[in-house]
């Protein structure tokens, strides 16, 4: 299956978010998991995680972190 693309991101409480997909899927990703360390660890901050915006390759943050939009597809819950 080919992969689909982010259409729409938005951030929502509880380090989650809401993801569109151009098939139509839409639902929820967890972003708890990914928040520990030096990279992620940034996303911690609730002002800096809700610049998440919608990118060529999936989504990102100002300083280019980034979830895949496969990943982001098949956690959707």
């Amino acid at each position: 299956m080919l992969t689909q693309r982010v259409l729409k991101v938005e951030p929502m409480d509880g380090y989650r978010l809401f993801l569109k997909f151009e098939d139509g899927k839409e639902g929820l990703f967890d972003v708890n998991p990914y928040i520990k360390g030096s990279w992620f660890g940034e996303l911690s901050d609730p002002e800096y995680f809700k610049q998440v915006r919608v990118s060529e390759y999936g989504i990102e943050w100002p300083n280019e972190q980034d979830i895949a939009p496969h990943e982001l597809y098949d956690d959707l819950s």
